[in-house]
């Protein structure tokens, strides 16, 4: 009897167990998870793992296995022109660039008097607002082309770029570089300084633009990428060599020259034309004479 009780009383507690509301979600749940492991061993169990993907031993795949050759720097076609100065608040424009295309009034700006002469300004005059000095940097990086003295323009730097793209800087004085150096863009040239070309302007800079050794408008590429300058048409640039603006320039003592031979040539014509009408008059006199001595015939 007291077997059968036992019994009773254990499958009534099992009952009991099963008939709370949390047991059959867990015994589910746990069967999933089983369920699930045996899928996931099954799939996996006697395969190979997949390996990592190796890494390329650098300087051969992607740059060859001549790791002594000099990286060539590709910066510079991706840079914008930029104006030769550190701060471009504290500067302003004095002389503007000479336009073939601009009204007259505006070419009549970008002129520059030189003594008895007028020179096309083939660039920029950029001076501080208070008359200051200032430092002249790099507009864009390249190579220092050339440094050199000029009483006329004021000391001249050029700097070599790509596609034959070069910009000068003219009238400045501390120069920081040599030829042959290698400057990277807002690289500090020169200080600001005069020139006797441009007295009006001051203490400034004379910053040019050149593609294939003809002048651009600067204002018209700063802020402009490389390529901007190397899509721009030819024929809205202007030959800018100074040899050139000095055999444009005439002076009021070439013209006096080119005055007194051309009124020299014209008293030679004067003279010629005097003599040529005395000769005439004496064959008209001579040819009168002759017929008066002619003897008549009735």
């Amino acid at each position: 009897m007291k077997m059968r009780e036992e019994e009773k009383n254990q499958s009534s507690q099992v009952k009991k167990f099963f008939k709370k509301r949390w047991v059959f979600p867990a015994v589910y749940l746990v069967s999933a998870a089983l369920l699930i492991s045996m899928i996931v061993w099954y799939q996996t169990g006697g395969l190979n793992i997949a390996k990592g993907p190796e890494v390329a031993d650098p300087g051969k795949e992607l740059i060859g296995n001549k790791n002594d050759e000099p990286s060539i720097e590709v910066n510079q076609s991706f840079e914008n022109f930029a104006m030769p100065v550190q701060n471009q608040d504290e500067v302003e424009v004095v002389t503007q660039f000479f336009d073939s295309a601009a009204s007259a009034e505006d070419q009549e700006k970008a002129l520059i008097v030189d003594g008895d002469m007028y020179r096309p300004n083939m660039g920029l005059d950029i001076a501080h607002k208070e008359g200051k000095e200032f430092k002249v940097v790099s507009a864009l990086s390249g190579k220092v082309a050339a440094v050199r003295q000029d009483n006329l323009l004021g000391n001249v730097i050029e700097i070599e770029h790509d596609k034959g793209i070069m910009t000068v800087y003219q009238a400045v004085k501390d120069i920081q570089v040599e030829a042959g150096d290698m400057v990277k863009q807002g690289e500090v040239l020169a200080t600001s300084s005069t020139s006797q070309l441009n007295k009006a302007a001051e203490n400034h800079v004379h910053f040019e633009i050149r593609k294939e050794s003809k002048a651009v408008n600067p204002l018209s590429f700063f802020g402009q990428p490389v390529t901007a300058l190397e899509q721009a048409d030819a024929d809205n640039t202007t030959s800018t060599t100074p040899e050139e603006d000095e055999s444009d320039s005439v002076s009021e003592d070439d013209k006096s020259e080119n005055v007194s031979e051309d009124d020299m040539s014209e008293s030679v014509i004067e003279d010629e034309n005097t003599d040529g009408a005395t000769d005439a008059e004496t064959t008209n006199e001579e040819t009168t004479d002759s017929a008066d001595n002619e003897p008549t015939t009735n």
